[in-house]
Order: structure tokens, then sequence, then C-alpha cells
């Protein structure tokens, strides 16, 4: 099974999953304003591509998270935030909406980041596909 779909952003969260604060008085982590307006974000765009059920066994995540930036043509983005730090709050936010029951299912994982000077490509584009056993 195959699923592929852009989700346009006018602007790519860059907070981080990383970016959990800590309560030290109850020695609890919690997220902060910026956090939970991204996995909402995340959350509400991703919900209308959800498949009507979970993707069971291995998963392919291929993700192309494209920057708006002032530049001459689309390039890579070679600046924060790092691909590991985007991926971890999005493949969460996916589990959430249940793509897969849970994101240790994705065996193999492509994410690339790229700058754009064309302002109506900014957006994540995701292409899921279930892996055939070796």
């Amino acid at each position: 099974m195959v699923i592929e779909f852009f989700l346009p952003m006018d602007k790519i969260p860059t907070v981080t999953h990383q970016e959990k604060k800590v309560n030290f008085k109850t020695k609890s982590f919690y997220e902060d304003f910026d956090l939970k307006e991204a996995r909402s974000r995340y959350i509400s765009l991703l919900g209308k591509h959800t498949p009507h059920a979970p993707l069971e066994g291995p998963i392919r995540l291929q993700t192309k998270w494209i920057f708006f930036r002032n530049v001459p043509k689309v390039q890579w983005k070679t600046t924060k935030p790092d691909t590991d730090n985007l991926i971890k709050l999005f493949k969460d936010c996916m589990t959430h909406c249940r793509f897969w029951k849970d994101d240790a299912q994705v065996a193999s994982e492509i994410t690339e980041k790229f700058s754009s000077p064309i302002r109506n490509h900014t957006g994540i584009w995701v292409h899921i596909e279930t892996l055939d056993a070796i």
C-alpha cells in the first residue's frame, strides 16, 4: 500500500520534540505553547490523509521538508532544524492520527530538507509505503 500527499504550510514549525520543558517542582516534563501549537497543527493537517485502518507491518516513510527562503533556486537546506529533530514530532503526530500502530514500524526512513524561493511550495511532502518481507 502507498499513501502520498503534500501538506502545504505558510511556515513549517521549527520547534522540535527536544524542546520540552522541565518543571523542577514536580520533576515532570511538559510542552510549551509553541510545541503544543506545532503538534496541534500537524495533527489537524495529517487527519485529512489518515488511512481507514492503521498500516501493518514494516513501513518506509519518506518526507521532504520545503522551507521558503530567499534563494535563487531550490537547494538543499543545511541549517537548523536538524532532520532528526523535525521528524520525531511529526512521526509522533502520525502515530496519534493512526497511520500505523507504533512508529517502531517505520523500518526505513528518508528525511530531506530544502530551501525554495517559491512561497507556495512551502510544506511537507509525505510518501508512506508498506514493505514486503525480505
